[in-house]
């Protein structure tokens, strides 16, 4: 019988390398203007979603299984602020830290973790609620930051998935290739 804990697990590191794949790839697409860009006043730029992922990934992996999800020296309110001087390669330079400690520990646990208690602001999860609300959030943001690279790049984005107008081909090739399987 398979390990559903094992399965599980590589199933959500598979989701978490996949979630971040996206989300650079949108970025790639973009010159440093459009990453620092707002719609509006009231709207988060790409950098900002990305130091808003970066504080959250640091609090809740940062001794995951030992500590509270939410550390008392992060400031949540601040992750919602770019200072005029912020430089994309220093904002990238942590987006990519805090995703390795993402990803080696999701890789460092083992199926008998998933039912350990770990705490997010003092509420108890489990490892397996836990790593879930993770990708749920990262997720959110990663969808935020796709539209807001097709917005900023309009024709000249290069679609992260099947392109319009090309499901029944690519539908066809899947078909094919399953169906001598």
């Amino acid at each position: 019988m398979p390990d559903i804990g094992a399965i599980y697990l590589d199933e959500a590191f598979r989701s978490l390398r996949g979630i971040k794949r996206q989300a650079d790839s949108a970025m790639e697409q973009l010159g440093d203007e459009q990453f620092f860009a707002v719609l509006d006043a009231e709207s988060n730029s790409v950098a900002i979603l990305v130091k808003h992922m970066v504080g959250n990934m640091r609090s809740r992996f940062t001794d995951f299984l030992t500590s509270d999800g939410e550390k008392p020296d992060r400031n949540r309110d601040q992750e919602f602020i770019v200072a005029a001087d912020a430089s994309r390669k220093e904002i990238m330079e942590s987006w990519e830290r805090y995703w390795q400690l993402v990803l080696d520990t999701v890789k460092g646990l083992g199926p008998k973790d998933l039912a350990r208690e770990v705490t997010i602001r003092r509420e108890p999860h489990t490892v397996l609620q836990a790593i879930n609300r993770q990708i749920a959030h990262y997720s959110l943001h990663t969808g935020q930051i796709i539209m807001l690279a097709k917005h900023w790049k309009g024709e000249k984005w290069k679609t992260l998935s099947i392109a319009r107008g090309q499901s029944e081909q690519v539908n066809a090739g899947y078909a094919a290739k399953f169906q001598s399987k």
